[in-house]
């Protein structure tokens, strides 16, 4: 191995240290999350680190397999108003590569409460999220094929993208809701209304 490639293994390593003596450092519950949005450390650069498409974290161009380690850097990620995705700790905030979004949604279930339906979502780094006011969800089409993309806020401006099976069981709850005079095919929770699109568009896209 280089030295180069050394110096950045121990970096790493230093990195994942440092983030697990914060996350124990941050008090309160075992599993609460650090408080990276009061941090105020110095940047200290960019390192080599990509979250991909499908969620893959990679460092060096090679993939983080240890799934423990993902879990430990997703919580002290942070996207601040420069649209840029760092790792924070109480000392330091290093710049990472986000191809999408930093945390995929690879399972919903649909709960009633009190009458109106509750989606609650679990991340690929173990979050779970019930989408609601707090935690909304936008639809976005991109691409070529015109591809449905849902996004769910997580916490801070962190979102997970969902994926296209959960995709498919989100849909399959949508309904149609006139809006401002205008009818919208919508998904609904904890009694907030998240339009997807117009019924017309919709069925131009299902012809």
């Amino acid at each position: 191995m280089a030295t180069e490639e050394i110096r950045e293994a121990s970096d790493a390593a230093s990195l994942a240290a440092l983030i697990s003596r914060a996350a124990g450092d941050a008090g309160g519950r075992k599993k609460s999350l650090p408080p990276v949005d009061r941090w105020n450390p110095p940047f200290c650069g960019d390192i080599d680190m990509e979250i991909r498409a499908d969620g893959t974290w990679f460092y060096m161009g090679t993939p983080i397999g240890r799934a423990p380690l993902v879990r430990l850097f997703s919580t002290v990620l942070r996207k601040d108003t420069d649209e840029k995705t760092y790792l924070v700790t109480p000392v330091e905030k290093v710049g990472i590569r986000v191809v999408d979004a930093p945390f995929i949604a690879v399972e919903m279930s649909a709960t009633e409460r009190e009458g109106k339906q509750v989606l609650t979502f679990r991340t690929n780094v173990g979050d779970v999220v019930e989408a609601g006011r707090e935690h909304p969800i936008r639809f976005v089409i991109r691409g070529e094929n015109d591809e449905l993309k849902p996004y769910l806020h997580v916490r801070g401006r962190l979102e997970a993208l969902v994926t296209r099976a959960v995709m498919y069981d989100l849909v399959e709850l949508g309904e149609t809701v006139v809006i401002a005079g205008r009818e919208m095919f919508c998904v609904c929770s904890g009694g907030t209304i998240f339009p997807v699109m117009p019924v017309a568009e919709l069925d131009a896209l299902t012809r």
